[in-house]
């Protein structure tokens, strides 16, 4: 691990100036992705600056009914948290799928948001990679792609996101609050991920200086008929082949309302509005779950040794779907 300083910010503007002094510097809160990328020498940041005093942490239900989870919000305490269970159980059970319980513990809301790809080449100082050094070539799409994307790659680049949190926030239209040493901004969720397209190192719309605080979860009622399907090399412990997040909404027994999102298969977490345009209006048979599958691969780019994730893809958004209409509740 190369030598780092060290910075316990206390308030907003410490931790910001820190930075800014230090435009290669990374913030760090529970570090279950950092710290392992600065031990292989993937990361080398010249300072790190210690966000965990700022009163972040919060879970709060705000006024007008939505969930604002702090930045320093830990996963544990998220996907636990009753309101959570009872309105968004998407989110709850991604959250519970991935990683340990100790890491759950550790990582934060923010620290999802950031995670960099579990790409083979990427993690592997050794070899090229365009995240880690623009223009050195993507090893990957020649090489062994088994876990890569089918979705939003470019030449440069075919990595994976690795988040299972953020693809049920997709889903949900959750919001990113972001804090930065001149203005404030809000930004869909949907939008803070950059697809690599020729600049696979720009991963996130995030500014020098600028924090995340907050993410937002705005109502979304039939929400609670919600769930997160992942399908992985083993049961526990394992990123996502392929997974789906989906809600729906059904009055008169037919679709009034659906949310879909993917993750293993795209360079950020997918979200599909094609097809939950397909799914709204139809009945909920597996006829027209399988119609709108087939809509969900229909600009997919297959590798030599991850074809297979379109089938998957397909039967896995099926699934899912199947089980959110078999789940109880009232159907108007």
């Amino acid at each position: 691990m190369n030598p780092f300083s060290y910075v316990l910010a206390t308030e907003y503007q410490t931790a910001q100036a820190a930075i800014l002094d230090r435009p290669a510097a990374k913030f760090i809160a529970g570090g279950t992705n950092l710290l392992d990328l600065m031990k292989e020498g993937v990361e080398t940041p010249p300072q790190l600056v210690d966000i965990n005093r700022l009163p972040l942490e919060q879970i709060e239900i705000q006024a007008d009914g939505s969930m604002r989870l702090g930045a320093l919000s830990r996963n544990s305490n998220v996907a636990y948290h009753p309101t959570i269970q009872a309105r968004y159980p998407v989110l709850s059970e991604a959250i519970l799928s991935g990683a340990s319980p100790q890491l759950r513990n550790m990582a934060t809301t923010a620290g999802n948001l950031m995670q960099r790809t579990r790409c083979y080449y990427f993690n592997d100082s050794t070899v090229p990679c365009n995240k880690r050094v623009p223009g050195s070539g993507c090893p990957a799409i020649s090489g062994f792609n088994r876990i890569h994307s089918i979705l939003g790659t470019s030449e440069q680049c075919i990595a994976t996101h690795p988040s299972d949190m953020c693809v049920a926030l997709v889903a949900l239209d959750a919001i990113v609050h972001i804090q930065g040493s001149a203005r404030n901004r809000t930004i869909p969720l949907t939008d803070f991920h950059h697809l690599p397209r020729e600049t696979p190192h720009l991963e996130t719309v995030l500014e020098p200086g600028e924090l995340i605080t907050a993410v937002e979860i705005p109502v979304l009622p039939f929400a609670a008929r919600s769930h997160y399907l992942k399908v992985r090399d083993r049961n526990s412990y394992a990123f996502a082949l392929v997974s789906a997040a989906v809600a729906l909404e059904i009055q008169n027994n037919k679709i009034s309302a659906a949310r879909v999102a993917f993750g293993g298969v795209a360079t950020k977490p997918w979200r599909d509005q094609a097809v939950e345009h397909r799914l709204v209006g139809a009945d909920p048979t597996e006829e027209t779950f399988r119609a709108a599958a087939e809509i969900a691969v229909r600009d997919a780019v297959p590798q030599r040794f991850n074809a297979f994730k379109i089938e998957l893809t397909k039967r896995t958004l099926v699934r899912a779907l199947t089980q959110v209409v078999a789940m109880p509740g009232e159907t108007l």
